[in-house]
């Protein structure tokens, strides 16, 4: 006589795999997504800087370093984030490595998967063939649920290792990309330097573009190790 197993028909397709192209457009936001908020104050910062102007008799505090701002004239320089995610090695390194530790964490899922339904095209073909006990179709429910539940949880930790090494490089490449920004404008004096994000300014004096400059710098100054 020919039966489903019981418990196991609802879990056939589980291969906890679903998800993973979500990853593949973290990097390109990630590294982006810190613009948004400093982009968006500019328009604020540039209104404060010309509102102190204004108040001649103002007492205006700064620390040393800050004197341009306060004594020159103000001028803001912007570079492409785009332009630069897309030629700063160091980016371009994290992307294949990001890129490699996707690969494995597919193989291993899919391995497992395989794996389930492996396990439960045999315990099927028994239980249609009427070879299995009452008591080992039982067993057979638990261990295939048991199966499906830690290749779950076995997914989840990827995911979270993979969310963790992801956000951790991107702030490195961050904080490297202000640093050079600050020691770059050493010699440069603008009162301000911000990343243009697209369709935020509705102009731009190409003047000012200074994205050769930052990837040429960082480039320089922070060349990937090599393997």
């Amino acid at each position: 006589m020919n039966r489903q197993l019981p418990g196991i028909s609802s879990i056939k397709n589980c291969s906890g795999v679903s998800g993973r192209q979500k990853n593949n457009t973290y990097m390109k936001n990630g590294l982006l997504i810190w613009n948004v908020v400093l982009s968006l104050l500019v328009g604020y910062l540039v209104i404060t800087h010309f509102n102190s102007g204004k108040n001649k008799t103002a007492t205006v505090k700064g620390k040393v370093g800050d004197s341009t701002a306060i004594n020159g004239p103000f001028t803001m320089a912007y570079f492409e984030m785009d332009s630069v995610a897309a030629n700063f090695e160091l980016v371009k390194e994290l992307k294949t490595e990001l890129s490699t530790r996707e690969e494995s964490i597919t193989a291993e899922m899919n391995n497992r998967t395989k794996a389930l339904q492996q396990k439960y095209n045999f315990y099927q073909g028994k239980a249609q063939a009427g070879t299995l006990t009452q008591e080992q179709s039982d067993a057979a429910s638990k261990e295939m649920k048991d199966m499906d539940e830690e290749m779950k949880n076995r997914k989840q930790q990827l995911d979270q290792e993979y969310n963790n090494y992801m956000m951790t490089k991107q702030n490195e490449i961050k904080s490297k990309i202000e640093a050079f920004i600050k020691e770059y404008n050493k010699t440069k004096n603008f009162s301000y330097v911000v990343s243009d994000d697209p369709g935020l300014f509705y102009f731009q004096d190409t003047a000012f573009n200074i994205t050769k400059d930052v990837i040429r710098g960082l480039n320089e100054m922070y060349k990937p190790k090599k393997k």
